[in-house]
């Protein structure tokens, strides 16, 4: 039987081979990325963004949200393959780590694999994905806010957008989209009006 083209791969099978190459202990963030070469984008977003939807889970997000950041910049400037600097590179992650990723975002990315398809396509190709790559670096920085909990909705609907890119699904990257934005904008209203309390209470 011969073998899909990569770029047929779904993202799910294509996750699980990724951790099944990695070998060692840890696995640093440059080597996925050049495992990814053929989807490397919307790949390594995913990847980077599915561990930041975990609740309450402090120092991976902050680990992935910088390299996060300068992958959705990329996109939004309009580049055609990610590149990271060596220092970004440099970072790493356990390989026990991805084989639990892989393992418990499977069941999830199959789902979505199942419902999702080519649909609205023009909002994932050039010009309207660079305006969703800025949309990315907004929620990309919003992980590294120092809440609890705060990583969870933005690592949310950044994999949404990265599974709308990859699927080539506009819906979803509008999902994604307005998930992100709506939590923006409640970042942004709650502390507007802590400010405001804050100042009442000084006398300001």
């Amino acid at each position: 039987m011969t073998a899909k083209p990569p770029e047929d791969i779904a993202i799910s099978d294509r996750l699980d081979q990724l951790t099944a190459l990695a070998a060692g202990d840890r696995v640093s963030l440059g080597w996925i990325l050049e495992q990814l070469h053929e989807r490397a984008f919307g790949l390594f977003l995913l990847i980077l963004a599915l561990p930041c939807c975990i609740p309450f889970l402090y120092g991976v997000p902050q680990v992935v949200a910088l390299p996060l950041m300068f992958v959705a910049v990329q996109i939004a400037i309009g580049r055609r393959v990610p590149w990271l600097p060596t220092r970004l590179a440099a970072r790493d992650v356990a390989t026990e780590s991805l084989h639990r990723l892989s393992a418990r975002a499977g069941p999830w990315l199959r789902r979505i694999e199942a419902i999702s398809k080519p649909r609205l396509a023009f909002l994932t190709r050039r010009p309207l994905d660079q305006v969703v790559g800025l949309a990315l670096v907004l929620f990309s920085a919003s992980i590294l806010v120092p809440l609890p909990a705060t990583n969870t909705v933005p690592g949310f609907a950044v994999v949404v957008v990265a599974m709308g890119l990859l699927q080539r699904d506009g819906i979803l990257v509008l999902i994604g989209a307005v998930l992100g934005t709506a939590w923006i904008a409640t970042l942004v209203f709650a502390g507007a009006t802590l400010v405001s309390l804050i100042k009442g209470w000084l006398g300001l």
